[in-house]
């Protein structure tokens, strides 16, 4: 891992992709879908994670204002 996963402290799972609960990394603001979180996949997985993680951001965002 370099860049930014690295400068960030992202934590990895075994598979050397991004660990998420809840879309949620290890860093509290800090989300991740598709790829980086479920290592390489079809598009449609990606697309499906995409809307998924913007409706936990978008929930969260609201909580908190």
């Amino acid at each position: 891992p370099s860049g930014l996963v690295e400068e960030m402290k992202l934590t990895l799972d075994s598979r050397g992709n991004l660990q998420t609960t809840n879309f949620k990394t290890s860093h509290p603001k800090f989300y991740a879908a598709g790829d980086s979180r479920r290592g390489q996949s079809l598009v449609v997985w990606a697309i499906a994670e995409g809307r998924k993680v913007a409706k936990v951001v978008h929930d969260q965002m609201m909580v908190e204002a």
